[in-house]
């Protein structure tokens, strides 16, 4: 009888030790929040890529990509449209927030989408401080570069955008990835013709562009893959715990 209970005590101890073994382990969500050059496409738009479309293959099974960002949003359209909301809604403890805004908020003539540079910043606060009130994880990234040369030289279009996103991450210590400065040494490393290999130019005759395509700003699938490689180099160089779920190359 004796040998019988301590077989069953066994064999419970067997059961509770397994149950803990296949208990799924909780998945990290990294959201991304901001405009075109992040966004999802559909298949109408292709070859038109966000990088964001680009992102989820460098890490492993235990992050989940969420890719929440949206052509023609800018800080305030996000919230005024109720996107950051239904961010929140999600967002859990330990998740991570990837907050890349400013192609649109440039857009002052436009002023449901427009921010002035200090509007911009209020913006930005919002987005941090609502991220660490969950116990979640903000990232803030400067806007990606425009392929814009003229004469062979290279110009910023951003004005003063991103600065204001520099200066916030050093004052309020929170990571950044300075996506402005990457992309302008890749497109001025590849040069003015060769750099739009990166972007949306398109022959005549595609079918979705049927009179083609120049465009400087939004991303191919290569320029969105190599885009989405500069923001794992940020993950790494700001020593993020989200390095750990990268897949190593």
């Amino acid at each position: 009888m004796q040998l019988k209970k301590i077989k069953y005590l066994f064999f419970l101890s067997f059961l509770t030790l397994m149950s803990f073994t296949l208990i799924k382990k909780e998945v990290i969500t990294v959201f991304i929040v901001g405009d075109s050059t992040a966004a999802n496409k559909q298949a109408k738009a292709y070859p038109e890529t966000g990088w964001g479309m680009e992102f989820a293959p460098f890490f492993n099974k235990e992050v989940k990509i969420d890719n929440r960002a949206l052509n023609g949003r800018s800080t305030k359209s996000f919230i005024n449209e109720k996107r950051w909301e239904a961010v929140l809604k999600e967002l859990k403890a330990g998740d991570y927030v990837l907050i890349e805004f400013g192609h649109n908020d440039e857009k002052i003539d436009k002023p449901e989408i427009g921010t002035s540079l200090a509007e911009y910043k209020s913006n930005l606060i919002k987005y941090i401080q609502e991220t660490q009130a969950k116990k979640a994880n903000p990232i803030l990234l400067t806007p990606i570069a425009r392929r814009s040369f003229k004469n062979g030289v290279f110009g910023d279009t951003h004005k003063g955008y991103p600065d204001v996103v520099r200066k916030l991450a050093d004052s309020l210590h929170i990571p950044l990835i300075d996506m402005q400065r990457k992309t302008e040494k890749l497109i001025v490393g590849l040069g003015d013709e060769p750099s739009k290999k990166l972007f949306l130019y398109v022959d005549s005759g595609h079918v979705n562009y049927p009179t083609g395509k120049k465009d400087d700003t939004h991303l191919n699938p290569e320029g969105a893959k190599k885009v989405a490689s500069l923001v794992v180099e940020g993950i790494k160089e700001t020593k993020s715990p989200l390095a750990k779920y990268l897949i190593a190359n």
